[in-house]
């Protein structure tokens, strides 16, 4: 018991230390004075993770065709505006895209990007939704392993990124990061106007493989950093690369197991209307064809 009051009393002595070299610009912005507005509503994602399915689990599950609709594309124009403008300010500021130290100034394009990165920072914490949207539509099955590890991680490291770092080089990856988002969330938010998009939506698989490039090129950037002695924080260049790379893993076997390995055949199993697999947030299933956003089995989905 003494040894776990030591632990405590060390992490918080950490803590308060570590709140002395934080950036001082972007402690009264929301969401950022504290780490326990971001801990309390990662808890209670995992909260719905357990609670969700058990409070559908004998209900009908919900259509949300318009909210999907609406929900994607907002995610289309939230990424996009992040982008744009970690882009035009980061070029502005003559930002260099090999080594970029951090500057807590409160001049006009560091400002601006420190405030790109927070809407970024707060995307991550809106995209807990995709997994409240599966959960209602009883898609539980695409309540991955990998789906739920990312999103969850992803919120809570974008606050200490936030806290620490909200500059220099961590517009690189946030940047590439969004790009890639409006692709994903466009794909779905096609996909989401009905069956007949299907035909439209053949460059599905190419999204995971820009997104295995992604995680290289972070790894690749992060090690030149560290190998050219850039002057960022070693300890997020590290915890990059070892991020990256459970992604590199984890999006690899999605990979194999949703484009490349064989589907076994399986007797006295219905073929599936066109041949369509659909495969969603890190998991490869076969499913029912849609017609008009309505599942074409027994009994009335809830509608929105």
């Amino acid at each position: 018991m003494e040894a776990v009051t030591h632990f405590v009393n060390d992490t918080v002595e950490f803590y308060k230390w570590g709140l002395t070299i934080s950036d001082k610009r972007v402690g009264s912005w929301p969401m950022m004075s504290s780490p326990l507005p971001t801990l309390a509503i990662s808890c209670l994602y995992l909260l719905f993770l357990w609670a969700g399915p058990r409070y559908m689990q004998d209900r009908q599950p919900y259509i949300l065709r318009k909210t999907l609709i609406v929900y994607n594309f907002s995610m289309v124009v939230l990424n996009f505006y992040i982008a744009k403008e970690l882009l035009i300010a980061s070029r502005r500021a003559g930002y260099s895209y090999l080594c970029q130290p951090v500057s807590y100034s409160n001049d006009e394009n560091e400002v601006r990007i420190a405030s790109a990165l927070w809407w970024y920072y707060i995307s991550k914490g809106v995209e807990f939704l995709d997994t409240v949207f599966f959960i209602l539509r009883k898609k539980f099955t695409q309540v991955s392993f990998l789906h739920v590890y990312h999103h969850c991680t992803m919120f809570i490291l974008w606050w200490i990124g936030m806290k620490w770092v909200p500059g220099g080089q961590s517009f690189f990856g946030a940047t590439i990061n969004s790009s890639i988002h409006v692709l994903m969330y466009g794909y779905y938010g096609l996909a989401a106007l009905g069956p007949h998009m299907q035909k439209y939506l053949w460059w599905k698989k190419y999204l995971t493989i820009i997104q295995i490039i992604q995680f290289h090129v972070t790894i690749g950037h992060a090690g030149y950093s560290l190998y050219t002695g850039c002057q960022f924080p070693a300890w997020m260049q590290w915890a990059l690369i070892g991020y990256a790379v459970t992604f590199i893993i984890l999006f690899a076997n999605f990979y194999y197991h949703a484009y490349r390995r064989k589907p076994s055949s399986q007797k006295g199993v219905k073929s599936v209307a066109n041949g369509t697999s659909m495969v969603t947030n890190g998991h490869s299933k076969v499913e029912q064809v849609e017609d008009n956003g309505k599942r074409q089995k027994k009994g009335r989905a809830k509608r929105e």
